[in-house]
């Protein structure tokens, strides 16, 4: 801050305190739930457990991987995520390199035809009967088919990959290349950053996904840990939640409640996301372009 300004200090300080303060309001949603999930529930249902767990246990991550539902859903949800996400973005890749060559005839046409199909929906009922005929309703395919194509993903795909200069797909068509192997030797290489963005987008997007579980699937062994987590919060509410000290299936309540349990679940499902973001976050620089044309 040297050198600067009053005003340019004034500025400064106040930026950073609203950062912070926005920062705050944003993390501490997931650090209550957090804090709440590691603290036991009969102490939790006092009150008063804002910063740190007053009576520290583990044990509702225990119960709540006591229900076996949980390992099912689990096991769904990591399933349509990884393979949402592959066929997603092969698909995605496919339909923009073809839409990208400005020599393609009816280019402009099969654009505005995708486009103007996100413009109109049927409905929820007209959706369920085509999921219906389709023999998808008890299909773990429920998950994936529907969600292949996002307009929005096209857009971002197809723009990045006009970007890419014509020079390279036409010097490795000389050299004998067809179009597949340029698409995944030259375009995917160079758009690295894109890709990994859609596949965050579309991996967050089955992983979130309940509604589709709770509306479409008629099977109840293939509803995804989303779908489940949905399905306990309604339980508990409908219920006004278990009481202290009482007795149920899952046993005493003297360490644990459902709205501990509840915590838990909510954890579970929220880390692996979480985790994965870090990972990812290094692909969103730009720059893998420079120097891929020379001369």
């Amino acid at each position: 801050m040297i050198g600067q300004t009053k005003s340019q200090k004034v500025f400064q300080v106040f930026n950073y305190i609203f950062l912070s303060l926005f920062g705050f309001v944003t993390l501490y949603p997931f650090w209550y739930v957090l804090i709440a999930s590691l603290n036991t529930g009969r102490d939790f249902a006092r009150g008063g457990v804002y910063i740190i767990p007053r009576e520290f246990t583990l044990q509702n991550y225990a119960m709540a991987f006591k229900d076996p539902r949980i390992y099912a859903s689990l096991g769904i949800t990591v399933s349509r995520t990884l393979l949402g996400v592959v066929i997603g973005l092969v698909f995605t890749a496919l339909l923009s390199y073809a839409l990208c060559i400005k020599t393609l005839p009816g280019r402009t046409f099969f654009t505005f035809f995708f486009y103007f199909t996100t413009i109109f929906s049927g409905g929820m009922i007209p959706y369920y009967m085509l999921f219906r005929d389709l023999r998808l309703t008890k299909s773990f395919w429920l998950y994936i088919f529907p969600a292949v194509f996002s307009f929005f993903n096209f857009v971002l795909l197809r723009t990045n990959f006009s970007t890419i200069p014509d020079e390279i797909r036409e010097s490795a068509q000389l050299d004998g290349a067809g179009d597949i192997r340029i698409l995944f030797q030259f375009y995917v290489p160079l758009s690295l950053p894109i890709l990994a963005t859609l596949a965050l987008f579309i991996g967050v997007g089955h992983w979130n996904d309940w509604f589709t579980g709770a509306y479409y699937q008629s099977n109840l062994d293939l509803i995804p840990a989303a779908t489940l987590l949905q399905k306990l919060l309604k339980e508990a509410t409908a219920s006004s939640t278990i009481k202290v000290g009482q007795e149920t299936q899952l046993g005493s309540l003297q360490q644990y409640t459902s709205q501990s349990l509840q915590m838990a679940f909510v954890m579970i499902l929220t880390m692996p996301i979480v985790v994965v973001y870090p990972f990812l976050q290094k692909y969103y620089v730009k720059g893998v372009m420079v120097g891929s044309v020379k001369g």
